[in-house]
């Protein structure tokens, strides 16, 4: 059992019995899960690459300004994960005619192919995440997520 002492009124916290240590873990076993069934199906793709490639195929040429915030990524962060995909020919980076500062990204026919063969992979994931779960526990779960959410970013949408 771990326990912190919180300088809030030295309140002693269960960290077993909060919602972060279980969230983390299930965000890894679910990111775990998707590594080797991308690897197993020859899908050279990880979990980031994916939601690149998943924004792209919903808004093809979004600047990397755009992305960075539609991925929850750093620009340094975003401009390493590009550079990746760029060398994995999946995407590719054009400047800007009225802004030579800024990048937009494209999706590269092979992209294109690799999100296509990706989307059975992630359709089988989400379902097996979501066996034995009730519409009305999924919708109470998502409420709950929101809510946690909007508690470290209050100003902004959460979809």
């Amino acid at each position: 059992m771990y326990i912190c002492k919180m300088s809030a009124g030295n309140k002693l916290v269960d960290f077993e019995k909060s919602i972060g240590p279980w969230l983390g873990k299930t965000v890894k076993i679910i990111e775990n899960h998707l590594q080797e069934a991308f690897d197993k199906h020859g899908i050279d793709l990880s979990k980031e690459q994916m939601i690149v490639l998943k924004k792209l195929h919903e808004q093809d040429g979004l600047n990397q300004n755009e992305l960075a915030i539609l991925t929850l990524r750093n620009k340094s962060s975003l401009t390493r994960l590009l550079h990746k995909m760029e060398n994995k020919e999946y995407i590719t980076r054009e400047q800007s005619q009225e802004d030579k500062r800024i990048n937009n990204v494209f999706l590269t026919d092979l992209g294109r192919s690799i999100f296509k063969k990706s989307r059975p992979i992630i359709n089988n994931i989400i379902h097996t995440m979501e066996q034995n779960i009730s519409n009305t526990e999924k919708q109470q779960m998502i409420e709950i997520l929101k809510k946690i959410q909007s508690n470290f970013t209050p100003n902004v949408e959460h979809i």
